[in-house]
């Protein structure tokens, strides 16, 4: 059993590592940098002494807002060495949400991007009284209220001068209790909850997942996931704790030159990424019928292959003859996209198609699924290269024990889950009972100990970029509209979001005889520029409530308003959502067309 830790004997010891070693790699200015593991512990400890200077003491949170970055790391680290608490925040959250997540966890300082994030700040800056300073990592900031990373760095050399172990010396007296993190995630109310973890969930899931898979210092990984995300965060973590070379993705638009640039040797993802790869890859082949019984024939060797290679049965060599030509005239483009060397990606944060999954592991990437939570600290199964298993997600996970419920919902003990949901009792106890956390997720044990997520008890929709989306609180934005009766959200598992619409008859049918709209009856009316304006309008309103993650991309207007009779609608009157999806299958279809 793996003894109880934390992450700063692995801060401490960057300063041994191999010198010659890239710890990261970033790019400026069209060009691909590297820092040493002993640069980067300089950067970490000049900022662990200018926050120190600024007054942060332990347990004190600081806030980050901002893209995956180098910074990012450096603060996040910088911040962990003090005893001070990390609370990411997307980027690309709400107003709103960013006032609640700051107010509600008292951060100090706030570090953000001057573009986005800081313009965001400042909208709700006056109702955010216990953020003291806000530090921005560019150094052309124009506004002489914010702190600057180049000032940052020097308050920081300055005091180091004065108090040379200032940073050290926190780092070694860090205990597994220690806050170390405190996650936001957003509840069935919309309101995010505050997922305590403390050095001992995040040293138990870094010494014990990363090992499992044989990840080594020798390998290199491309970031792109925000450190916001769990999943994100415990990449950044496993790659302090193994000592792999990390490289910072330029942004997700440009993850796909950024692979062949790279050449990671691993790969932590979300399921979106590899439908986008997917999707381009049958793009490019689908219009050329020759090109296409090539690839296709290329997929089906390759597809033996794999099922020799699951089985653990040597290939035959007429099979093996195949499958060299099928690599040398298709195989080999695909494995070149993700950039010629990668050993194996890690999926997780939502579920990823089998069907994707098994079309990879044909072209000769493999993709191991994982199953997680924010409140597990990312996984708690995972399937392995020397053990995987397509539509499971593994084994668990070192100390990890797994028990299903009667109801079939999946229950974890760990020292990988959460504390607390912080300043929260009531929601804590919610998910706790008698030491087991409650995940909402029904799964059953395969045959050979693994994992398989069957259905989601919660009504969370979690989407195919691992984000979760409260549908209740597009329900009710939306139904703030007069003219809206009923909503049904849909996207778990998906790329975006979808409505589907029903009209508040009377006051539609007034409205239209005071604009002497022209219709027959409320079907052709439904049809009408008039009502899919009203729609429209209720929609962009929404929207303009809701982080681009959550935000709703296509909709259809349902000319018939749910009801219990059609059994739409329970008696309470609550939406029966799986009725729903199933019900209005092929118009949900239409939309992610």
């Amino acid at each position: 059993m793996t003894k109880l830790d934390t992450l700063g004997p692995s801060i401490l010891s960057m300063t041994k590592r191999n010198p010659h070693a890239d710890a990261v790699r970033f790019k400026a200015d069209g060009q691909w940098h590297s820092k040493s593991w002993s640069e980067y512990f300089q950067d970490i400890e000049k900022v662990g002494a200018a926050l120190l200077s600024l007054g942060v003491q332990a347990g004190d949170r600081v806030a980050i807002m901002a893209n995956t970055r180098y910074e990012w790391s450096v603060s996040d680290y910088a911040i962990l060495g003090i005893k001070a608490v990390t609370v990411p925040i997307y980027q690309n959250n709400t107003a709103e949400d960013v006032e609640y997540i700051l107010n509600n966890c008292g951060a100090k300082i706030l570090i953000c991007e001057t573009r986005g994030p800081l313009k965001v700040f400042n909208s709700i800056k006056d109702k955010c009284p216990l953020v003291e300073k806000v530090i921005v990592f560019e150094d052309n900031a124009s506004n002489p209220d914010v702190i600057t990373w180049k000032h940052l760095n020097a308050l920081g050399f300055a005091y180091l001068k004065e108090h040379a172990d200032c940073y050290t010396s926190r780092v070694s007296t860090l205990k597994p209790d220690d806050m170390a993190s405190l996650l936001y995630t957003s509840g069935t109310t919309g309101k995010p909850k505050g997922v305590v973890l403390t050095h001992l969930q995040a040293f138990s899931e870094v010494s014990e997942a990363f090992p499992l898979c044989g990840v080594n210092e020798k390998d290199v990984s491309l970031s792109f996931l925000p450190y916001a995300h769990i999943l994100g965060r415990i990449e950044h973590w496993g790659h302090m704790y193994i000592g792999f070379t990390m490289a910072y993705a330029e942004s997700i638009e440009k993850i796909r030159g950024n692979l062949g640039e790279v050449r990671p040797t691993i790969l932590v993802s979300v399921p979106r990424i590899f439908e986008k790869i997917y999707a381009a890859i049958w793009a490019q082949v689908q219009t050329q019928p020759l090109k296409m019984k090539l690839f296709k024939w290329a997929l089906d060797v390759g597809q033996k292959v794999g099922e020799y290679k699951l089985s653990g049965q040597i290939l035959p060599l007429d099979l093996l003859v195949k499958y060299e030509l099928a690599r040398k005239l298709v195989l080999s483009k695909i494995t070149e996209a993700f950039g010629g060397r990668l050993r194996f990606s890690i999926s997780g944060g939502a579920p990823i198609s089998k069907d994707i999954a098994l079309f990879f592991h044909s072209a000769g990437i493999l993709i191991l699924e994982g199953y997680g939570l924010t409140e597990t600290t990312a996984a708690v199964c995972v399937n392995t290269p020397f053990n995987y298993r397509f539509g499971s997600v593994g084994r668990p996970i070192g100390d990890v024990k797994i028990k299903i419920a009667e109801d079939g919902e999946i229950l974890i003990k760990s020292n990988k889950v959460m504390k607390e949901y912080f300043h929260n009792e009531q929601a804590t106890k919610e998910v706790f009972t008698d030491g087991w956390f409650h995940t909402g997720d029904i799964g059953e044990i395969m045959p050979g100990g693994d994992l398989k997520i069957t259905d989601r008890k919660k009504d969370l929709i979690k989407t195919a970029g691992g984000k979760y989306v409260a549908p209740q609180r597009l329900d009710g934005l939306l139904k703030m509209n007069p003219f809206v009766s009923h909503v049904h959200i849909h996207g778990d598992q998906r790329k975006y979001i979808i409505a589907l619409v029903t009209l508040d008859r009377p006051s539609v049918e007034s409205l239209a005889k005071e604009k002497q709209v022209s219709f027959s009856d409320w079907n052709s009316l439904v049809q009408t520029p008039f009502a899919q304006d009203l729609v429209r309008k209720a929609i962009a309103d929404a929207n303009a409530q809701l982080a681009s993650f959550e935000s709703i991309k296509k909709y259809a207007v349902l000319p018939n308003e749910f009801s219990v009779e059609g059994g739409e609608l329970t008696p309470s009157l609550k939406v029966k959502r799986k009725v729903l999806d199933q019900k209005f299958k092929d118009k949900i279809e239409e939309l992610y067309l």
